[in-house]
Formats: structure tokens, sequence, C-alpha cells
């Protein structure tokens, strides 16, 4: 586990289909297993107008002269796989991971780039499910919003939709709910069912 790193990372894009839109933002925060912080970064990334919504550039803030002078992405991706530690297996996590890494798959693919993260994945909104169970609540949504609001970790201003601010309040947000995680009784968080043999013996 000791040679297991973190990468706590959130990236913007254009709209949410990886063929038809960019990426505009990355953010991301280097950990150890631990969650001991070793580096944070953020970039904008050069995107095409023609492959940002409307409704994508409203919620990031999209402004034609800053990403006008932002860097490419295969820049950016260098950037990122330089950044990372290269004696570990390097295992993304965030909230909704899995389509921030559909799209960084398909950029360093696309730009010819060795991919440097490992297979394997850890999302938050797994973690905030799993806590609600112990800690006996209801999970509303399983967005960040949501885990966040749950945690007591946002101000007034909500989720700001920037990168390296939302990478951060996932990281929060696990640190927050991994301390909270207690041992229970497995079938006061999941009751056995009818007519197993757990329910027998209750």
């Amino acid at each position: 586990m000791s040679k297991m790193a973190f990468v706590f990372l959130d990236c913007e894009f254009g709209g949410l289909d990886p063929e038809l839109h960019d990426i505009t933002e990355v953010g991301l925060i280097v950990t150890d297993y631990r969650l001991v912080e070793s580096a944070e970064a953020q970039w904008r990334v050069a995107a095409r107008p023609d492959r940002i919504t409307p409704e994508s550039a409203k919620m990031f803030g999209y402004d034609e002269a800053l990403w006008s002078k932002a860097p490419p992405l295969r820049e950016v991706l260098t950037e990122i796989a330089d950044l990372l530690p290269k004696d570990a297996k390097v295992v993304p996590a965030g909230q909704n991971v899995r389509m921030d890494m559909m799209f960084l798959e398909r950029a360093y693919k696309k730009c010819d780039l060795p991919y440097p993260f490992d297979y394997h994945v850890i999302d938050l909104a797994t973690l905030f499910y799993a806590w609600t169970l112990v800690a006996g609540t209801t999970a509303e949504a399983l967005s960040l919003r949501q885990a966040a609001t749950q945690a007591g970790l946002l101000d007034a201003n909500g989720v700001a939709h920037r990168a390296l601010a939302d990478a951060r309040l996932t990281l929060e947000c696990f640190r927050h709910y991994v301390g909270r995680l207690g041992p229970r009784d497995p079938a006061e968080v999941v009751p056995p069912l009818p007519g197993s043999n757990a329910d027998k013996l209750a």
C-alpha cells in the first residue's frame, strides 16, 4: 500500500461527450496512501470554442480572452505526467471520477502519450454512499454538493465549478467521511435478505 499514490483530480469540459467536447481545465492534488499531500496544480487548457456548449461555458466561467492564452492539451498532459510520482501506482480519485478519466484516457491516446494512471479509481460517491449506510441517513443525491453539504464543508457560495477548487473539496470530503466510518454490526447497516441464514439467526 505504501507504493500507492492518489491523485484527487477534477476536469472541466466543454460538454459531456469526449467525442464532441474538449477538456477546458484540469486541477489535481497528489497525496500518498494516507492522504498526505505532496503537490497540487491547475491548468486551463486551450479549447476550441465550437467544442464548448453555452451551458458548460457558463458553469465553469469560460472567458475566451483567458483561454486564448492557455497551453495546448499535449503540453498540459505532459506536465501532469511529470508531476506524478514515478515510484508508485498513481490511482485517480475524485467525484464521478470515471467521467474525468474517460476524457483523459482519450486525450492521452489522441496525443500519443503514455497513460500515467493506474486502472483502479476511487470515487467519493461510493464512499459517501457507504457513510450514509453506516450513519443511518439517506443520500438524497450522490453529488459533490450533497456530500460536501452533509459534511458541513460548503460555504454560502456552494460548489465553485473550478477544477482545483472541486478537487480540493473532494479531498476534504474524503478526509471527513473516512474519519467517520466506524465499525458497526453489518446487520444494522444492511439488513439480511428475508429467508437467509443471517435472517434466521437474528
